[in-house]
């Protein structure tokens, strides 16, 4: 084997074998030392009364301090930020006390520059054999890359929270600026009918988006009064383009021809002619016009693929005034409509809805409301007008809960209920 005359003899190798162990125990002094005093985290030790008796060259730096200023001049919490002296003698010091060991706890230290230095603090105390404390060693680690982390954190939880809110204020105002919008397609109330009661209610499904369901009643001429309820397909601004355009178009048409089939047919023009080059666009919709006389109501309706109106008679029976026949509106050029005629007396009422209604979904099974069930609960409400029975019908939408998935509308109609016996208004 070669080597130099400065290498180091093996054992047995003409050096004895005390005189080898000095010299490795002397190696690992050195290499225990330097690895003390340029560690990346700070060390110092501490008598129990916090006045500091070793520290090492890494906190020193960061201190901006030197040795002699430090050792046996000065305790930990000298090194302490204020907040961090007030936190120290109210958390750490207890703790330590208590536990004998505290761990990465968040402080801030003072450099010499007067800047803050965040850090985290571990200190264990160390004791004799005899369980006496003799000085307390602590580990002070870098943390500004952590508070920047945390700061980033916290900024970045901040906008979130502020875009959160922006997007809750915008959302608010867009649903009021669409409440608005959709009680514009809808009559801000019934106008006052001789001789008869009217009574609605709307239900929308969802707050952001504008529903296809409208009605309206209005007068005709000194003794007849139109009326009519439908349903555009889909929601949305278009729906809503389609709403508008239906409803005005039967108001238009029931002033030159009252004949329900006629209203009607313009409107299936109307739509056709406006929608047929781009996508398509239909409704349903019930039109009818009402006559009081003495005593009773004369009906005369029309549907265009519309669920039947249903009549709640005085005698508690119920019955839908059935209309098969009648096409969508809006889908041909030529649509068939199928014209209905009934005779209302004082008690009874004409109901009208959009299919939201009837289409609920109820029970664990989420089977649909359907038309008879519809036809039932009508029959087991007392027959008192048209306000009784939409009131009845407002708590029936509201127990579907959410299997109430679309809008509804309802409309009724009818003679002005007979006092009841025995009750004054």
């Amino acid at each position: 084997m070669c080597r130099t005359d400065q290498s180091v003899p093996e054992p047995g190798e003409g050096q004895d074998v005390d005189a080898t162990d000095a010299v490795f125990t002397s190696l690992l002094e050195d290499s225990a030392e330097e690895l003390y005093e340029q560690a990346p985290c700070g060390y110092l030790s501490t008598l129990m009364d916090g006045t500091i008796a070793k520290i090492n060259t890494t906190l020193l730096e960061w201190l901006g301090l030197e040795r002699s200023q430090v050792v046996g001049r000065m305790r930990f919490t000298d090194l302490l930020t204020v907040g961090g002296k007030l936190y120290h003698e109210t958390h750490f010091a207890p703790l330590l006390q208590m536990k004998g060991e505290v761990s990465g706890i968040a402080l801030d230290i003072k450099t010499a520059g007067k800047q803050r230095m965040p850090v985290l603090v571990t200190s264990k105390v160390k004791t004799s054999e005899d369980g006496d404390p003799l000085l307390i060693r602590t580990t002070v680690f870098d943390a500004r890359d952590r508070r920047a982390y945390e700061t980033e954190l916290l900024r970045g939880r901040q906008a979130a929270e502020e875009a959160r809110r922006q997007s809750e204020a915008d959302r608010a105002r867009l649903q009021e600026a669409l409440a608005v919008l959709q009680q514009s397609l809808l009559p801000a109330e019934l106008p006052a009918v001789p001789g008869m009661e009217a009574a609605s209610y709307y239900h929308t499904a969802s707050p952001d988006l504008l529903g296809g369901d409208f009605y309206d009643l209005f007068p005709l001429d000194a003794h007849r009064w139109a009326f009519f309820l439908g349903d555009v397909c889909g929601k949305g601004p278009q729906a809503a383009a389609v709403t508008s355009l239906a409803r005005y178009t039967l108001r238009a048409a029931a002033l030159h021809n009252t004949n329900p089939v006629n209203a009607l047919t313009t409107l299936n023009t109307v739509l056709h002619d406006r929608y047929t080059s781009g996508e398509g666009r239909y409704c349903t919709a019930i039109f009818g016009v009402l006559q009081p006389d003495d005593g009773h109501v004369e009906v005369h309706l029309a549907s265009g693929g519309h669920p039947s109106a249903l009549i709640q008679r005085a005698d508690g029976s119920s019955d839908y005034l059935h209309t098969p026949g009648g096409m969508l509106i809006g889908v041909l050029p030529k649509a068939t409509f199928t014209a209905a005629r009934a005779r209302l007396l004082p008690g009874d009422t004409l109901l009208l809805y959009t299919d939201g209604l009837t289409e609920a979904r109820t029970g664990p099974d989420r089977t649909l409301y359907g038309d008879e069930a519809l036809r039932t609960f009508t029959t087991t409400q007392p027959a008192q007008g048209p306000q009784a029975l939409i009131t009845a019908l407002t708590g029936l939408l509201a127990s579907f809960g959410d299997g109430l998935d679309d809008d509804t509308a309802l409309l009724a109609l009818g003679p002005t209920p007979l006092a009841t016996p025995g009750v004054t208004t």
